[in-house]
């Protein structure tokens, strides 16, 4: 490329870089730091933010451990969680439906599991599933450390569309009054639709779907908005540490088969 196209092309590249600033500092941090990182210290970001949790908070106390986890990232590395803004959504959901069955799709590091955890009546039991296995045993360990035995927050390690077909006959879960789709939003809509075919989902059960906005899941709620078997509503948020990206939580009702 000669340096008079260059020249020209110029004004486009500096126009896109201040338009997508936010884009570009998040994808330094969730790409290139945590690849140099993970090479470097030979473990994954969620290891080393579980080894600065045992260091900096209190075992047994879920708001002091998912506290310590909103400032390690914040100050040390971005670890791509729910963070406090969603939390609170989240949280006040749970505490309003008081469900006595959950399912959360993409456990990752613990943060979400707490935070419904937490938020649970007396009672309420909590099932959470991660597919990669060295993940899993992360947020094992943080879940126990916070408190929950395996009666009220069970652990499942497998993919979803493996998983969801085997709830009621191997983990006894008849339904699901509120479900959490905190995995890849790709696999949103055919999740749904497995929970559908297995009459998993109850009348009046609520369904929760993070990052629709970002990097998004149009096709999920094009389904939910369209279908006809769910009123949705959709709370508007930032992603944590970044929140000129915008992002939000969809709520959707199930009104039945229909």
């Amino acid at each position: 490329m000669s340096p008079a196209i260059a020249l020209a092309f110029l004004p486009l590249v500096v126009t896109l870089l201040v338009r997508y600033r936010h884009h570009f500092k998040l994808l330094v941090r969730t790409v290139l730091l945590r690849s140099f990182r993970d090479c470097l210290s030979g473990l994954r970001i969620e290891e080393r933010a579980f080894s600065y949790v045992l260091t900096h908070a209190l075992p047994g106390d879920p708001s002091h451990i998912l506290t310590t986890l909103d400032h390690w990232s914040s100050h040390c590395e971005y670890l791509s969680h729910m963070g406090p803004v969603k939390g609170q959504i989240v949280m006040r959901l749970v505490e309003e439906k008081a469900p006595a069955h959950v399912l959360e799709l993409g456990t990752f590091c613990g943060y979400s599991t707490l935070l419904i955890a937490r938020a649970l009546p007396p009672g309420s039991r909590l099932l959470t599933v991660e597919r990669d296995p060295r993940t899993a045993a992360v947020a094992e360990k943080l879940i126990r450390l916070a408190g929950f035995d395996e009666h009220m927050v069970e652990l499942i390690t497998g993919s979803s569309e493996e998983v969801i077909p085997k709830l009621r006959a191997q983990h006894q879960l008849s339904r699901a009054d509120l479900v959490l789709l905190a995995h890849r939003p790709r696999y949103y809509l055919r999740d749904l639709q497995l929970l559908e075919a297995h009459a998993l989902l109850p009348a009046g059960a609520t369904v929760l779907a993070d990052h629709v906005l970002f990097p998004g899941a149009p096709r999920f709620l094009q389904y939910a908005k369209s279908c006809g078997r769910y009123r949705c509503r959709l709370h508007h948020t930032g992603l944590p540490d970044f929140p000129a990206i915008k992002d939000g939580i969809a709520q959707l009702t199930y009104a039945g088969p229909g």
